[in-house]
């Protein structure tokens, strides 16, 4: 099925399930108020990619749409994926599902990493949001915590493709779907970065209508910083149509993006000769494995220059290169602007 099917296909099941889908306050007379529970090692270009899509629903809108909130499991420092520690607003406990200041949407951060054993008090904090109504949702293996609560059984749920066969075999009550994303009733699920993206705006959608998602997505593509290699990247490593010895390739990148492996590193890691190697990247991304490479980490260093006010310096070194200037060379190279004229440009944007 092609992307453009998927897309078509979720928007319409998200119609025929409106009425059960939408928060239980009525759109328009107060923001929604969604609640992000980040688990140790989520994946920061899913949980960006979620919430830039509320923050830009915003920025269209005379007044707020929404309010966003984060909650570590135990802490208010959460760990990254790309081992940047996150400051979250509250730790879980104090998750509200009741009172005036009670969530509408709660949101279950995965990633590559994420611990999947079941987390008593977040199923517990899942299984009293369900019996409220609220809207559940998951990003890449979040549905394994939705899961692990009861919440997914008799339903069908979105996965990152490495847990798929983990889903299989620990809930028979529940089906694992081939597509980046599902909706079921008030469960929205995705399986990686791109289809978290995907999923918000058609929630807002549903929330707000279509010119409100439009003017989302005129911001979010209205320069060539919205280079639609991010989309295909994030594809990419969550196709499983891709061979496993690539995706292997490709999750080892992505989980070596302050320290890069070289080359030699990656194909010896994967068992596979750099011969090998580079003919599978030619073949299936049309990009050699060194290119590829850069492009990632160039584009989660753009993610984190956009959606943060970590200095360039630490955004450099994050994404593993060796100097800001080198950075500052590749990026330019890459977009044709400078990561301090990306920050300026979107700020300005913002205020328009």
């Amino acid at each position: 099925m092609s992307q453009a099917s998927e897309k078509r296909l979720f928007s319409h099941r998200l119609r025929d399930t409106n009425s059960a889908f939408l928060p239980a306050r009525t759109a328009g007379t107060a923001p929604v108020r969604v609640g992000f529970v980040l688990q140790p090692h989520f994946s920061m270009m899913a949980f960006t990619a979620a919430v830039d899509a509320l923050v830009t629903a915003n920025l269209v809108h005379s007044t707020p749409l929404f309010t966003i909130s984060s909650y570590g499991l135990d802490s208010t420092t959460v760990c990254s994926d790309l081992a940047i520690d996150i400051s979250a607003n509250h730790t879980l406990d104090e998750l509200p599902l009741d009172g005036d200041n009670a969530l509408d949407v709660v949101v279950v951060c995965g990633g590559f990493r994420c611990d999947l054993s079941e987390q008593g008090l977040l199923s517990r904090k899942l299984r009293l949001a369900a019996r409220r109504e609220k809207v559940l949702a998951g990003l890449w293996n979040g549905a394994v915590a939705l899961a692990h609560a009861g919440t997914l059984d008799g339903l069908c749920c979105a996965i990152h493709p490495d847990n798929h066969s983990f889903a299989k075999e620990r809930f028979s009550r529940v089906e694992v779907s081939s597509r980046a994303l599902e909706a079921n009733s008030r469960i929205l699920t995705s399986a990686g970065p791109s289809s978290a993206l995907e999923m918000m705006l058609m929630m807002v959608e549903q929330l707000h209508g279509t010119d409100t998602v439009r003017a989302i997505r005129e911001i979010l593509s209205s320069d060539r910083l919205a280079d639609s290699s991010e989309t295909r990247l994030a594809l990419a490593e969550n196709d499983p149509a891709l061979p496993r010895p690539l995706r292997d390739l490709l999750r080892l990148m992505n989980s070596n993006i302050e320290e890069p492996l070289s080359i030699d590193e990656l194909a010896s890691y994967a068992g596979l000769s750099r011969r090998r190697m580079e003919r599978l990247f030619q073949t299936h991304l049309q990009a050699t494995p060194s290119r590829y490479y850069l492009e990632l980490r160039i584009t989660q260093a753009r993610r984190l220059l956009l959606q943060s006010d970590t200095s360039i310096a630490n955004i450099a070194v994050a994404c593993g290169f060796v100097s800001s200037t080198h950075f500052s060379h590749c990026f330019k190279d890459f977009f044709g602007v400078s990561p301090s004229q990306a920050r300026q440009l979107r700020r300005t944007g913002a205020h328009e």
